[in-house]
């Protein structure tokens, strides 16, 4: 190894200690906290209560307490909840390290149901204990199988504004990386016994690498109405809707703008911010903020309510954003008032009165000051309203900023927008690009800029706006330098990735046929949400959506660009036709399917449910009599093994549990993925765990039969003894998820 690797080595061993001794996402700890322009900027704004900017500035330099969030539309969660105080934070309390008591995980007091939680434990100090090691891999294979989500405890606040219910068309318009997504994705689905709700979430974003992002993030929530997009959000297309055989314009119930910011909220977590920290971000940003503020408010429906958010403390995105979107809408809109709405969140009013500050120091209380040279950066929506009737008719108070001293979490600002009346330009419907003119290009990207109704005041760097009426075929011929003008068409090939199509099936296809015997499908089954991703060849993978996704995607194919939606509910397999079907169950969508079928169902018990999920194609005499005389009387292939809680038993899960299986000759096995089998484990009682090298098991005093399965040789199968197995696309992965299984299980 040569001089300059070693020095190399030596470095990165050294930053990483370093970061080890911080919260857990800390690093750049060679990074010097201090701003001196900040400390002035913040210092005159007069943001910070008097007496507290020292501890202010010292709660900014503190590693941010990592939170996660207990994903809250699973009937499941009390459950998780209950296995995380009973197992682990139980624990913890009476844990000690280096002769120091270790503080326990606490619950966000503004979060219901104490589904959120945060803890200051550090990587350094995970490593030292095997408890701690235990319960951080338990965080992060529950993230991964969707039952629960790091996420920043003040990014939780917006959704929980929004105020969702069931049946809500909800835009998020700049939603990567998704975690706010995924709030919006459970509070829709908070009856799990509604496997369509009749609401959606549309989630959006600018770029189209971060949209794959956030498909990782919602595809965790195996939700059919979820339908990720990527365009600019500025100017995010206009959807049109099937309404009773008439065309007519998508209104969303609600609209969450948690739009791009400068992020000085973030320090705490993004340390590099401190050395990159200037005002001009701010200044840079805000017309796209106010841009992308407008298009939310004209996409909204009225009575609906809008969520605008950043992560930025600054006045100039925060305050000056929605004092020039209250004036633009001419009372259309107006502040709602959230002081009652999460109780035991501490947070500081709105402000009425800021100042600008160039990078050189240069201050600006009002409009008339600014030279005309810096007239291209400086706009005069970036200060409060001169009148002072209407600057109190805005009610700026109403925002609502968090600062990071006064619950230990980042700096966030958010604010409520209840929308009254159509906007003042847009009294009667925006227009819907027309798919006849041949010079407008029928796939909009993402500049595209059609729908800013009837020349709003989307279309502007400032805000101001444009000259209504200019006919739609000179618009995009004539827009070539503005902000959201259409680009050439041929940009249209090099725009991101070519996504495969969007296939409904109709109720006549031949797949069905031998799906509806095969499963015995209820009449009510929604054949027309199905759909595939190709137009040729055979279906691999079956999709459904809801009802009002589908009507989105059958009238909007050209107009948007859907990144994904639906979630998988049949795959093919090669083995499937000679026991009477060419599809079998996938996991992801078998909560949303299994309310339609009629047959194939085996009831298990917990018992059960540990063979299956611990042992490789186990026999069939393993399962217990009532199962083992089910599956005696099923045929070979696919079926659904289900889980009904016994409420007299308290000692048992109280949560249903579905699992798709397969029913070989003479032995049955489970095809779930690993991170749901041990979360599923859990449930039931057995300890899951891998050690650090993931190389096996470490068993636990009097493991039996769970911890057998598991002992470092192969598990129990019955491949010898007549088992067919499904050979599916990606069968070996499953396959492989489940011989992860084995060595990681203690009873």
């Amino acid at each position: 190894m040569g001089k300059r690797s070693r020095q190399r080595q030596k470095n990165q061993n050294a930053s990483r200690d370093d970061r080890d001794n911080a919260g857990w996402g800390a690093g750049y700890a060679d990074i010097i906290k201090e701003n001196k322009l900040f400390e002035d900027y913040y210092k005159e704004q007069g943001l910070i209560p008097e007496g507290e900017f020292d501890q202010f500035m010292e709660a900014m330099r503190e590693p941010l307490p990592a939170t996660i969030r207990i994903t809250g539309y699973k009937s499941h969660a009390k459950e998780i909840l209950h296995c995380l105080k009973e197992k682990y934070f139980k624990d913890i309390q009476e844990l000690e390290i280096d002769s120091q008591k270790i503080e326990a995980p606490q619950p966000l007091s503004w979060y219901p149901d104490e589904q959120a939680w945060h803890t200051n434990m550090s990587r350094k100090l995970i490593r030292k204990s095997p408890l701690l090691e235990k319960f951080h891999q338990f965080l992060v294979s529950e993230t991964e199988s969707g039952n629960i989500s790091r996420q920043e405890a003040v990014s939780m606040i917006p959704p929980l504004l929004l105020k969702i219910e069931s049946h809500h068309k909800i835009l998020d318009m700049c939603a990567a990386p998704g975690s706010k997504t995924a709030q919006l994705i459970e509070m829709l689905h908070s009856d799990m016994d509604v496997p369509f709700p009749e609401g959606f979430v549309i989630a959006n974003d600018v770029d189209n690498k971060r949209c794959y992002l956030l498909v990782h993030q919602a595809k965790r929530l195996n939700s059919p109405c979820i339908m990720v997009v990527n365009h600019d959000a500025s100017c995010i297309p206009t959807l049109q809707i099937d309404s009773g055989g008439m065309k007519d314009v998508l209104f969303y119930d609600r609209v969450l703008c948690d739009v791009p910011c400068s992020g000085d909220g973030t320090m705490r977590k993004n340390i590099d911010v401190w050395k990159k920290w200037t005002t001009s971000n701010s200044l840079h940003l805000h017309g796209l903020q106010l841009r992308i503020a407008v298009r939310g408010v004209e996409q909204l429906a009225v009575g609906g309510r809008m969520v605008y958010s950043t992560c930025s403390l600054n006045p100039i995105e925060d305050e000056a954003v929605i004092a020039a979107l209250l004036e633009k809408s001419e009372g259309a809109l107006e502040l709602a008032d959230a002081s009652a709405d999460l109780p035991g969140l501490k947070w500081m009013p709105g402000v009425t009165s800021w100042k600008l500050m160039t990078k050189e120091g240069q201050w600006f209380s009002d409009w008339s000051e600014v030279p005309s040279s810096r007239h291209t950066q400086i706009r005069p929506t970036m200060f409060p309203p001169k009148d002072p009737e209407k600057l109190a008719g805005l009610h700026l108070e109403r925002c609502m900023r968090i600062l990071p001293h006064h619950q230990n979490t980042g700096g966030f600002f958010v604010a409520v927008l209840v929308k009254k009346a159509p906007m003042p330009w847009n009294k009667r419907h925006p227009k819907v690009l027309p798919t006849n003119i041949p010079d407008v290009p029928r796939l909009l990207p993402e500049g595209s800029a059609e729908e800013t109704e009837d020349g709003g005041p989307g279309g502007r760097g400032d805000g101001e706006t444009e000259t209504a009426g200019a006919p739609l075929a000179q618009e995009a011929a004539g827009k070539q330098d503005a902000v959201c003008g259409p680009p050439p068409s041929k940009k249209l090939r090099v725009f991101g990735y070519k996504e495969d199509p969007f296939v409904f099936l109709t109720e006549a296809d031949p797949v069905f046929t031998t799906i509806q015997s095969f499963y015995d499908l209820s009449p009510d089954f929604p054949k027309l949400n199905v759909l595939t991703r190709t137009h040729e060849g055979k279906k691999r993978h079956l999709y459904m959506v809801s009802k009002e996704l589908r009507n989105v995607l059958l009238n909007n194919g050209e107009r948007m660009k859907v990144i994904n939606t639906g979630v998988k509910v049949w795959s093919r397999n090669s083995d499937g036709e000679e026991f009477g079907c060419a599809f079998r169950l996938a996991q992801e969508g078998i909560y949303t399917l299994q309310p339609y079928i009629r047959s194939r169902i085996i009831r298990v018990s917990v018992e059960d449910i540990k063979v299956l999920l611990t042992q490789e194609n186990p026999f069939l005499s393993k399962l217990e009599n009532d199962a083992h005389a089910q599956a005696k009387q099923t045929g070979m292939g696919s079926i659904v093994l289900k889980y009904i809680p016994n409420p007299n038993d308290p000692s048992e899960p109280q949560c249903p549990i579905q699992l798709c299986g397969w029913r070989g000759k003479t032995s049955i096995r489970a095809f779930v993925p690993r991170n749901e089998r041990f979360h599923y484990l859990r449930l039931l009682g057995v300890e899951v765990f891998r050690d650090k090298q993931s190389l096996g098991q470490k068993s636990r005093d009097g493991a039996k039969e769970a911890a057998a399965a598991g002992k470092g040789g192969e598990l129990e199968n019955g491949d010898g003894n007549g088992s067919l197995e499904p050979k599916t696309e990606g069968g070996n992965k499953e396959q492989q998820q489940l011989k992860d299984t084995k060595g990681a299980v203690a009873d």
